[in-house]
């Protein structure tokens, strides 16, 4: 049984007067999905910030990787004075971090300091509006991320030195469900279980990838808010364990051209009165789903080019979509089939549907938000599934087929009147600006690639 928020705070002071915690990390994802905040002193936390929250620059929502405030936006900007957000710890997110020593964490929801309402275009309140919907509809709605990563044989630092280029690969051949090479790296890899673990976020099992050094760590599903936080804390605690063992691991989608990409395969079903809402006796193709079911998977799949870059969202992504590489080129659905964008997997209470479309570097915030953006659609509209398709979809020429680039999506995103309707004008602007700065910064760049290819030939 969850812990309420008084249970929580009773923990922590248990702890920190035990002296077994001394720091609290006070964290928020950006739109890229990494974690920022503060570290405080523990007795302080317990003391102030618990119930009174904290503050942090509105200019975190509008940089880009390099953390240079970008302009543009409507919500924060040099004219308006880059001022505060007020971050509102979620207690019932609080946990120990194991493995950092003597540390807890707690992730927080962004308020406005004057009208004290959740920030629109803050990650996390783009997924609670979207359960909102759920939830008004009488649905709980229950998810999980698969997260595939490549550990390295050397250090961050020593990585950035060496330009990320020529690293050494935990393994040194392909090693999917290999156990000799998963004992190779079951330092690592035990450390991430064990921590993860001990910090409340429930590991199922590991498995080696289809990549050198390619691994995948798979957390127990949960509902979808607590999901997408045990996601970004997976992320943070396998790259800090990494670093403090002298390894890197990158969550990049395409980090070596001619190996396989790396997935965040996203997993959802809707419930509802304790029974999945998706279990009936309806045929679809050689399952049996609810009406529920069938309108939710073609909302969600009619309405992928509407919102891609929620689940591609750097320049990067789109080099993970090449046919017969095990990533999804093409916009079907089918019953157990990895060359589907949306793979149907379990039947009766554990039928629920796998898009397999997003990757490692996706924000699981937005990516749930836009699931649930289109399932949702797919209900209110009554909206029925194309027929399942059988085969190798990788061969359907004839399918829609996911963006080539980023500019694509976000060109699509932009112009989107779903994407505007659901979102809505000041959130769909503001991310728009995002994507594209992104896509522009790329553009202006001059790559290893060109050098190679033209310094000398051209």
């Amino acid at each position: 049984m969850a812990q309420s928020a008084e249970e929580k705070l009773n923990w922590l002071a248990q702890k920190v007067n035990a002296g077994e915690i001394e720091t609290v990390l006070v964290a928020f994802a950006d739109h890229y999905g990494r974690l920022m905040g503060k570290r405080f002193e523990a007795e302080f936390f317990v003391e102030q910030v618990a119930l009174h929250g904290t503050h942090g620059c509105d200019y975190l929502l509008t940089t880009d990787m390099e953390m240079e405030p970008v302009q543009g936006y409507r919500f924060a900007n040099w004219e308006l004075g880059y001022g505060d957000f007020h971050l509102v710890p979620d207690l019932s997110t609080l946990r120990p971090a194991s493995w950092l020593e003597k540390s807890a964490i707690v992730l927080c929801d962004l308020e406005d300091e004057r009208t004290h309402r959740l920030v629109e275009v803050a990650p996390r309140t783009l997924l609670r509006r979207q359960l909102e919907r759920a939830k008004a509809l009488g649905y709980t709605v229950m998810a999980a991320s698969e997260l595939e990563y490549y550990l390295y044989r050397v250090a961050y630092a020593e990585a950035h030195r060496q330009g990320y280029a020529g690293l050494e690969p935990a393994g040194y051949y392909l090693e999917d469900y290999h156990l000799l090479q998963g004992t190779r790296e079951e330092p690592f890899t035990a450390a991430a279980r064990r921590h993860l673990k001990a910090s409340g976020i429930p590991v199922e099992n590991s498995k080696g990838e289809w990549g050198l050094g390619q691994h995948e760590v798979n957390v127990r599903y949960a509902e979808a808010l607590e999901m997408a936080d045990r996601h970004v804390l997976f992320k943070q605690c396998l790259k800090e364990i990494a670093d403090s063992m002298g390894l890197s691991v990158t969550f990049m989608a395409k980090p070596h051209h001619g190996q396989a990409g790396s997935s965040c395969h996203v997993h959802l079903s809707l419930w509802k009165d304790g029974q999945n809402a998706f279990a009936g006796e309806e045929s679809y193709g050689p399952i049996r789903g609810s009406t529920v079911f069938g309108q939710f998977l073609a909302g969600w799949i009619a309405h992928v080019p509407d919102l891609m870059p929620f689940y591609a969202p750097t320049v990067n992504s789109y080099k993970r979509y090449e046919d017969g590489s095990w990533a999804p080129t093409r916009l079907a659905w089918s019953y157990d089939n990895r060359t589907a964008g949306f793979r149907v997997v379990g039947h009766g209470s554990s039928l629920r549907i796998e898009c397999r479309i997003g990757g490692a570097d996706l924000n699981p915030y937005l990516a749930l938000a836009a699931a649930l953006a289109s399932g949702l659609a797919g209900i209110e509209q009554g909206l029925t599934p194309p027929p399942i398709f059988q085969g190798d979809i990788y061969q359907a020429r004839h399918l829609p087929r996911v963006p080539y680039t980023l500019g694509e999506a976000v060109e699509g995103f932009a112009h989107s009147a779903f994407a505007k309707g659901v979102l809505g004008e000041a959130v769909h602007e503001h991310y728009t600006h995002f994507f594209r700065t992104e896509w522009q910064a790329f553009n202006r760049a001059v790559t290893d690639w060109e050098r190679k290819r033209y310094f000398e030939r051209i």
